[in-house]
């Protein structure tokens, strides 16, 4: 199959050549190694285990091969990481190393930072522009450059594409399969997880059906903030035997650290005048489609409302609109990471305010993003975004809502409507 460019390309492009080092960290499946292989003369891939052996009998080899040079899975052999790093050291030549990595280094390894030797650029499954679904018309990148760049363009993308887009998933390898192919490797992805990942990587999974309970649960409560606790209890209903809290915390860092979970932090901004912001961030797991795949939902049953929610206080988003949520959170991720740009949500305390995505640039500027699973946007729609406005002034450099609707335009508040399908990095 022939390779289709990614989002984090032309950031490879432009910064490989000057960089002596760069790792690529994400999930497995999201395509790393494809996408590191485009520019490499000479492949390690650390999954074989003979290959591995052989490597950390004399890691020195990976100096002596034609660059550039490609340690997949680096982090089952940490030692590369230093070894790459002293190689730095020595030669700051650019384009000579790239690392690829499916989880950090366990607990108690310990590994030098790489800071100003080995740069990092995290991958994660295909945003929808990657997707090839339509041709976007509105970039995050002009958003962010607060002229407020026309809004306009046209996409045939209905909610029922959005739905099979969910369920199809953003791993390049498993999305393009037939319906019922692509279900059982989307189980086998899981249970892969649960009975091979976490134990290759320290981790003794004493009651593989409970984390199993525990992760559909936590799918469950998708672009919420509920508390742990309330995960807990979602996931053990009526169980007097459940997971102690100190093992579910285990199972929690360490899926953190196989980019499984991959929650939106709380946006606390600097030097504004906003206060009682809540500390918590909202789940979501690296991709929408596993936690579909997790509650069992069919393309019927999420349009007709069905899938159970684990939900926070006054959540009132249906289990398909948490789920489109998640989808745009992923595609935003990307074209923000190419912006340079990172994000957060925001919500008040007493719940009264909330945004789904703030998109940040260095200097603490904000695109503010509301996702409405809908076509139309109302005045109720964007009080959130005009109250940021009012609040922050300048700070804001535009305001968003993303919908599932045929039509990118700028309402007369300013407010952009831009539907998913259209919006790209």
């Amino acid at each position: 199959m022939a390779y289709r460019r990614r989002v984090i390309d032309q950031a490879l492009d432009g910064l490989f050549p000057h960089l002596a080092a760069i790792a690529l960290e994400g999930a497995k499946g999201v395509g790393k190694t494809a996408t590191a292989t485009q520019r490499a003369t000479t492949e390690f891939n650390l999954a074989n285990e003979l290959l591995r052996q052989t490597l950390a009998a004399d890691v020195d080899q990976i100096t002596r091969v034609p660059p550039p040079v490609l340690v997949d899975e680096w982090q089952l052999e940490p030692q590369v990481w230093d070894r790459v790093k002293r190689a730095v050291d020595d030669d700051l030549t650019g384009g000579r190393f790239l690392l690829a990595g499916s989880a950090g280094v366990a607990p108690g390894t310990r590994i030098h930072s790489g800071a100003g030797r080995i740069v990092s650029f995290r991958m994660r499954p295909l945003s929808f522009a990657e997707r090839a679904v339509s041709t976007p018309s509105v970039s995050l990148r002009a958003l962010l450059d607060g002229q407020l760049p026309t809004v306009t363009g046209g996409s045939s993308v209905g909610l029922p594409q959005y739905v099979d887009e969910i369920l199809r998933s953003g791993f390049p390898g498993i999305r393009g399969l037939p319906e019922a192919a692509r279900r059982h490797q989307l189980d086998s992805y899981l249970a892969r997880i649960v009975e091979r990942e976490l134990p290759e990587n320290g981790v003794h999974v004493r009651r593989p059906a409970a984390l199993t309970g525990w992760l559909a649960a936590y799918g469950a409560a998708t672009a919420t903030d509920a508390s742990y606790s309330t995960i807990l209890d979602a996931a053990t209903p009526g169980d007097d035997d459940k997971p102690v809290r100190q093992t579910v915390d285990i199972y929690r860092e360490h899926l953190t650290r196989l980019f499984i979970l991959d929650p939106v932090p709380a946006w606390l901004p600097l030097f504004a005048p906003l206060k009682r912001l809540t500390r918590t961030p909202k789940h979501h797991l690296v991709d929408p489609a596993l936690a579909a795949r997790l509650a069992g939902v069919s393309p019927e049953g999420l349009l007709r409302g069905e899938g159970e929610r684990v939900t926070a206080r006054r959540e009132t988003a249906t289990w398909l609109g948490a789920l489109f949520e998640s989808l745009v959170v992923q595609s935003v991720r990307v074209y923000a990471g190419a912006a340079d740009a990172t994000i957060g949500h925001l919500r008040t305390k007493d719940t009264n305010r909330e945004i789904d995505i703030l998109v940040e640039r260095a200097d603490h500027k904000v695109v503010a993003i509301e996702v409405k699973l809908s076509g139309s946007v109302s005045d109720k729609d964007v009080r959130h975004l005009n109250w940021l406005h009012d609040q922050l002034g300048d700070r804001v450099l535009d305001r968003v809502v993303i919908t599932t609707g045929p039509y990118a335009y700028r309402r007369q508040d300013g407010v952009a409507v831009v539907p998913l399908a259209l919006l790209g990095p």
